[in-house]
């Protein structure tokens, strides 16, 4: 039986849901990391984790961007 929603309509849908979702957890994760755990505060000079978490960050960042282009480029 059908759903009574248009295919494409759903298809859409699917991807505005899916968009929303990474993005919040990327957000939640990235907040989470930064200012819980403290890797985002600079006490004074850089340590070794500071660096870690804004490479981490960027290529994630990245790694977002480049999933959501893929995503919506279909």
């Amino acid at each position: 039986m059908n759903s009574g929603m248009d295919p494409e309509v759903k298809h859409y849908f699917r991807k505005i849901i899916s968009s929303f979702s990474v993005g919040l957890m990327w957000m939640l994760t990235m907040g989470t990391a930064a200012f819980y755990f403290e890797l985002a505060l600079i006490e004074g000079k850089l340590r070794w984790y500071n660096y870690l978490f804004y490479a981490g960050f960027i290529i994630s960042l990245i790694w977002l961007i480049r999933f959501y282009y893929k995503m919506w480029r279909h």
